[in-house]
């Protein structure tokens, strides 16, 4: 059975490109979100294996939308995709419950990586 993803960021090009990603390695896309808060509600909706979240969006920022899943589902399994430059608050967002990160511009191989790591 394939694991089903929730793509988080407000650049479509950036949904397209994790979706085409992970599709390709037999993940199921069940959805995307281009705000924190859609984010949010997303998650509660479809109950995804795994998250891929923007730290830098509209309404609520993905670290916010992080704690907000991790208070609904503990066990949510996220991983952070930030840009360059964005260490400081890569370190904020694995406190607040993101359990890795992969930094743009992606390497369809280290996207991989992180997510098999997420997802144990």
């Amino acid at each position: 059975m394939s694991h089903t993803v929730l793509i988080c960021d407000d650049a479509i090009f950036m949904r397209t490109m994790v979706g085409d990603i992970l599709s390709q390695a037999g993940f199921e896309i069940v959805g995307e979100a281009e705000t924190g808060v859609q984010a949010v509600e997303k998650y509660q909706q479809l109950r995804p294996d795994l998250v891929t979240m923007d730290i830098v969006m509209p309404d609520m920022g993905g670290i916010d939308a992080v704690r907000e899943i991790c208070k609904f589902d503990t066990n949510a399994k996220i991983l952070m995709c930030s840009a360059m430059g964005q260490q400081a608050l890569v370190v904020e967002a694995i406190q607040a419950g993101a359990k890795d990160f992969v930094v743009k511009p992606f390497q369809p191989s280290r996207v991989l990586e992180a997510v098999q790591r997420v997802l144990g």
